[in-house]
């Protein structure tokens, strides 16, 4: 009980507690705001039948979402966009020299770094929403249930707003 109150006591890290907490809340109450455009009644039913076998690539999606799959709000996709691009600009260090060059280059190498992984979030966001639509889709879903240009970009934007 001490190390927490001494942790508030220290303003920095104060900040940065209250900083976490805040967005977590905030991530909870956007996983339950559904996403425009979408008929939540004529889906919900057909979304938990997909779910409820635990090794489906939709309780997978489900389960790296928090649960907005189902609810099919506009935080569905979460961070996985934002883990995907650090990943792959990790492993393009070793291949591409510029990469290379950029990682030795110290604090403002890794600013660019940072750059172009928050680039490729946006991009596998949108990429990763347009899936979900068609797959959705695909899935004996209606085109009048998801118009897919709406929820596409509802399911991105999301993503964007937890780029660090």
């Amino acid at each position: 009980m001490s190390a927490i109150l001494s942790a508030f006591k220290d303003v920095d890290l104060r900040k940065k507690i209250l900083f976490t907490i805040a967005m977590i809340i905030l991530y909870r109450i956007g996983a339950q705001i559904p996403s425009p455009g979408i008929n939540y009644a004529s889906i919900s039913g057909r979304l938990r039948e997909l779910t409820q076998d635990q090794s489906s690539v939709y309780s997978l999606i489900n389960l790296f979402s928090g649960g907005a799959l189902l609810q099919l709000s506009i935080f569905a996709i979460g961070i996985m966009p934002y883990i995907t691009a650090s990943i792959i600009v990790q492993l393009l260090t070793v291949v591409i020299p510029h990469f290379e060059e950029l990682k030795k280059e110290g604090q403002s190498g890794q600013t660019k770094m940072t750059q172009y992984t928050r680039y490729l979030t946006v991009g596998l966001a949108l990429l990763q929403a347009s899936g979900i639509v068609a797959w959705l889709t695909v899935a004996s879903f209606s085109v009048a249930v998801l118009r897919c240009s709406n929820t596409t970009a509802t399911f991105s934007t999301s993503s964007c707003w937890f780029c660090p």
